[in-house]
């Protein structure tokens, strides 16, 4: 494990063996980070955030209490994750009211996206970047734009698909509700 001498990390927080974590980081006491995971420079992990094994939130990357990072998963910079649908400065609500979002196994966020809680990113799905997400992004779906919407599919490799096969690897698929399933 490498902690730069920057970062804060509260007293309970647990973080997985092999994990790297860059400058000015904040991770707070109930958050759970996997193993070999880099969480690049001000990256703010809240309370009772779970992330997977093998993730990589890339700099100024905000999770808040309530989501959920299943292994593999890429943030990219400056993405950040909402928790309360109707926020008031005023009125908090609280954490037992928080929203929660789950973010499924090798799912991959661009740079700048907002990812609106509530929702589900499923497996191997993509997020544009700069998309705002606004319901559910079924496994292997790439979203784009604002709000995000369908426009097209993507491989396990990362790779847009053009058909239920795809060119660089040669991973078939198919369709599994609005989503798509990889063939073993």
């Amino acid at each position: 494990m490498s902690i730069h001498p920057t970062a804060i990390i509260d007293e309970g927080a647990q973080i997985g063996e092999g994990t790297r974590i860059w400058h000015f980081c904040h991770v707070q006491g109930t958050a759970r980070i996997g193993k070999n995971c880099t969480l690049g420079q001000n990256v703010f992990i809240g309370d009772h955030v779970a992330v997977g094994d093998q993730c990589k939130l890339q700099n100024n990357v905000s999770v808040y209490e309530g989501v959920t990072l299943e292994n593999g998963v890429f943030c990219g910079p400056s993405c950040v994750f909402t928790n309360d649908l109707t926020p008031r400065a005023r009125f908090p609500k609280g954490s037992e009211r928080f929203v929660p979002t789950l973010v499924r196994e090798g799912a991959s966020i661009g740079a700048n996206a907002t990812i609106v809680c509530g929702h589900t990113i499923g497996k191997n799905a993509m997020v544009g970047a700069g998309a705002v997400v606004t319901g559910d992004v079924p496994a292997h779906v790439l979203v784009l734009g604002v709000p995000a919407t369908h426009k097209g599919f993507v491989c396990t490799c990362g790779q847009r698909l053009h058909g239920l096969a795809c060119a660089a690897c040669g991973r078939r698929f198919a369709h599994d509700g609005d989503g798509l399933a990889e063939i073993e």
